[in-house]
């Protein structure tokens, strides 16, 4: 593998490794196989990803458009990496994500800074001084020919010892006859139909949408949060508490290279404890370790728990170092400020970041819930967020005006209340140090929980005869 890449060590990039571990705790989870490095460099006209891997094991590789990126779907895996960062800005190469994808599957995303179509892919064994590797060559295309292999089959790529793979999206021909890196030449048959078992494909399903003059089921569903119900003796409210990003998303990068991935579901999780300690409640996360979940997703999983309340927890970036605080969100189309929406257009985009083709979604159904069930799920939204604001700015720092609201997919869930929280900015120094501290996510926490048991106590006080 000549001419390779590989990006100077840096500290700031290994400190952020350890404040993963040691502050946030791992994640680690029993694999098949562990990913030991991912080189990017340049081979000719070739850009070469090459992923190291401890063992072999299968994947399969496809395209996605707007933006133009590959990804490469494997079995679930183990990540042990080096303390680098990871390669950007090389050959065809704009930058890449990986992470679990979900349960079984773990996902690297290609991001592309043009057309560009895999010319050669190859499963390649371990050797006396090499580990085993997936190799994946890219070469710059034309725009057409690279709608042609977003229209493809994944392309599989098998590690059998006796058998390598190489191909081209679209495919070669039946059987033809390749030259390995090693000079052997091998047979590649195509099947009809590629599959592998440990691979989870691509989800390409058109929407569902009721035949017309037909009542859409969705519908019947929607609970309408006029006033909500005062429990029964006993019963306690349930809240789902959303770890932002996650995965193959890793979301904001901090100024010492810490994600916003682990900061969040280190948060969500001291919030998780706080309202649990007051005996009230029962509360659920929509991850509990780094996996990714898509933003719809995530709704769902509110309203098949039969939420009460849906927190959604971030922390972000900004160009400006200087700006510091937290601030909360709540759902409007209309942003409150230029930064608003650019922060929902950032967030929104979370799905494209995990490689997840959303050009065939669509906004029909959930505009028609948002209609029916929103307006007054947003006034409570609206409630909640300013008890938040009262009981946060005693004691952490906020922005000014720090109720502000954004069009947040994640907020769209038609009838159950849902709030934002932007813990502060990953891109200043005080904020960052601050947010990896657990005395000070607990600090949040506390505020947090304290407005939210003041929401419910309202809500059953009006309620009383």
């Amino acid at each position: 593998m000549q001419n390779l890449i590989i990006s100077a060590f840096r500290f700031g990039s290994f400190l952020a490794l350890l404040l993963s571990v040691l502050a946030f705790g791992s994640d680690a989870h029993a694999a098949d196989a562990e990913i030991t490095d991912i080189r990017v460099g340049k081979q000719g006209l070739s850009t070469r990803i090459v992923i190291d891997v401890d063992r072999p094991i299968d994947a399969s590789v496809f395209a996605l458009a707007g933006p133009a990126r590959l990804v490469v779907d494997l079995p679930e895996v183990g990540w042990r990496l080096p303390a680098r960062p990871l390669p950007a800005k090389i050959g065809v190469l704009s930058r890449l994500r990986y992470g679990l994808f979900k349960p079984g599957n773990s996902r690297i995303v290609i991001d592309l800074n043009q057309p560009s179509m895999v010319h050669q892919a190859l499963a390649l064994p371990a050797t006396a001084n090499k580990p085993n590797r997936l190799v994946i060559d890219l070469a710059r295309t034309s725009g057409t020919r690279f709608l042609q292999a977003v229209s493809a089959d994944p392309l599989i790529i098998k590690s059998s010892p006796d058998q390598v793979r190489s191909a081209e999206i679209p495919r070669p021909p039946t059987n033809a006859s390749l030259e390995t890196p090693q000079g052997k030449k091998v047979v590649v048959t195509q099947p009809s139909k590629p599959a592998v078992k440990s691979v989870a494909a691509p989800q390409r399903k058109a929407p569902s949408a009721a035949p017309p003059g037909k009542p859409n089921p969705m519908l019947a569903s929607i609970r309408v949060p006029a006033k909500p119900a005062t429990r029964v003796a006993g019963q306690k409210r349930v809240i789902v508490i959303d770890p932002g990003h996650g995965g193959v998303d890793p979301g904001a990068i901090g100024v010492s290279g810490i994600y916003e991935k682990h900061i969040t579901l280190a948060a969500a999780r001291d919030l998780k404890e706080h309202l649990e300690r007051t005996g009230r409640f029962k509360v659920y996360l929509t991850r509990d370790r780094d996996v990714f979940i898509r933003l719809r997703g995530r709704i769902e999983i509110a309203r098949e728990r039969n939420a009460d309340l849906f927190i959604s927890v971030h922390a972000d970036t900004i160009r400006n170092r200087k700006i510091r605080g937290l601030s909360v969100y709540t759902l409007s189309e209309k942003a409150s400020d230029k930064e608003a929406a650019e922060l929902a257009d950032r967030e929104n985009k979370s799905d494209l970041i995990a490689g997840i083709d959303l050009s065939h979604e669509s906004e029909e159904v959930t505009n028609i819930l948002i209609d029916l069930a929103q307006r007054e799920t947003m006034n409570q939204s609206a409630r909640l967020a300013s008890l938040l604001v009262d009981e946060l700015k005693t004691r952490v720092k906020v922005l000014r005006n720090p109720h502000r609201f954004a069009g947040f997919a994640v907020l769209k869930a038609p009838d159950v209340p849902s709030v934002l929280i932007e813990m502060g900015f990953l891109s200043n120094r005080d904020d960052e140090r601050a947010l990896r501290s657990k005395s000070h996510r607990r600090k949040v926490a506390q505020s947090i929980a304290g407005a939210v048991d003041a929401y419910f106590r309202k809500i059953e006080s009006a309620s009383r005869p």
